[in-house]
C-alpha cells in the first residue's frame, strides 16, 4: 500500500499476515496512525524503515516511529547523516535506532532480502531498494534523474514495480516555476519525466513485470491521467496492452492506495 505519493510526503507499506516495513515515512506520523488504523495495521508490527534519501518528504515521521515506537531506521551512512542535518528533524535519531545498510550488499529481514542500490538523485545520498519475498521481486524506485544501468538491473528484475513518473515535459516548462526550479527538476540528479519512463519500459519491459505503479507525480507539473496514457500509448507502440498484458495504476499524492495483495510462489 501507499500511504502518500508525492513531495507531501511518501511512505509505502509492504508487509506479510504478521508483520511489515515501511519504505520511507515522509507523511506526517498522524496520517500515517490513521491510514494503519483504518487498515487494522499496527504500528507494533512494522519491524523497519527503509529510507531512499533525506528529503523532508521521505523522512518527516523518521524520528517518530523510532522514538515513540521503537523502529529501527535503516539507510546508508551518508543518508543518516543528512537525516540528522535535517530541519524537519524535530526528533533527532538515536544511535540505538540507526540501522546501516551498504548499497548492493543483500541484507536479510525476517522473511525479506532487501538490496539497496544506487540512483542518480540530490539528496545527500540516494538509494532505490530492491525487496524479495516468496519468489516475488519488488523494486521501489521513488525518485531518480536518469535511468542509469544499476537502475535499469533492479527495475528488470521486478514482479512489482513502483517507478517515478514526476512531470510532464510540456507543463513543466510553460508552467510557474522559476527557471532554476526547472532546470533542477529536468536534470540528471532531478526528477524523472512520463515520458523517459514510458519510452524505456516500452523498449525494454521487465519480463515478469505484473504491475506498474506511477509514484511520486507532480501537483503543478503532471496529471495521473496524462502519466497514465503516455504508458499506455508508448507501450502499445511495442504490442503491449495495458490491462491485459500489465496493470498500471498511478499513485495519488496525498491519499492512501488499496491495500494489494499478492500470493507468494
Amino acid at each position: 500500500m501507499s500511504l502518500g505519493s508525492g513531495s507531501s510526503g511518501n511512505c509505502y507499506y509492504l508487509g506479510t499476515e504478521t508483520y511489515g516495513i515501511f519504505i520511507d515515512a515522509g507523511v506526517g506520523i498522524r496520517t500515517i496512525k490513521k491510514i494503519c488504523k483504518d487498515h487494522t495495521l499496527s504500528l507494533e508490527t512494522i519491524k523497519a524503515v527503509f529510507v531512499t534519501h533525506d528529503h523532508a518528504d521521505h523522512i518527516k515521521a523518521v524520528g517518530h516511529l523510532a522514538g515513540k515506537h521503537h523502529i529501527p531506521i535503516y539507510t546508508t551512512p551518508e543518508i543518516h547523516f543528512g537525516i540528522n542535518r535535517s530541519y524537519c528533524m524535530t526528533e533527532k535519531l538515536s544511535q540505538e535506532s540507526k540501522r546501516f545498510v551498504e548499497k548492493e550488499e543483500t541484507m536479510q529481514l525476517e522473511d525479506f532480502r532487501i538490496t539497496p542500490f544506487e540512483v542518480p538523485h540530490d539528496g545527500t545520498d540516494n538509494v532505490g531498494y530492491c525487496i524479495e519475498i516468496g519468489g516475488l521481486t519488488f523494486s521501489f524506485l521513488t525518485d531518480i534523474g536518469h535511468l542509469t544501468e544499476t537502475a535499469k538491473q533492479y527495475i528488470q528484475k521486478a514482479d512489482y514495480l513502483i517507478l517515478e513518473a514526476n512531470y510532464d515535459e510540456n507543463m513543466l516548462q510553460m508552467g510557474p516555476y522559476p527557471q532554476h526550479l526547472k532546470a533542477r527538476i529536468a536534470g540528471p540528479n532531478g526528477h524523472m519525466s512520463n515520458h523517459e519512463m514510458a519510452n524505456y519500459l516500452a523498449s525494454e519491459l521487465p519480463p515478469k513485470l505484473k504491475h506498474l505503479w506511477l509514484c511520486h507525480l507532480s501537483k503543478d507539473n503532471n496529471h495521473p491521467d496524462l502519466a497514465l496514457k503516455t504508458v499506455e500509448i508508448a507501450l502499445k507502440e511495442k504490442q503491449i496492452i495495458v490491462g491485459k498484458d500489465l496493470k498500471v495504476t498511478a499513485l495519488k499524492r496525498t491519499l492512501p492506495s488499496e491495500m494489494y495483495f499478492f500470493e507468494t510462489v
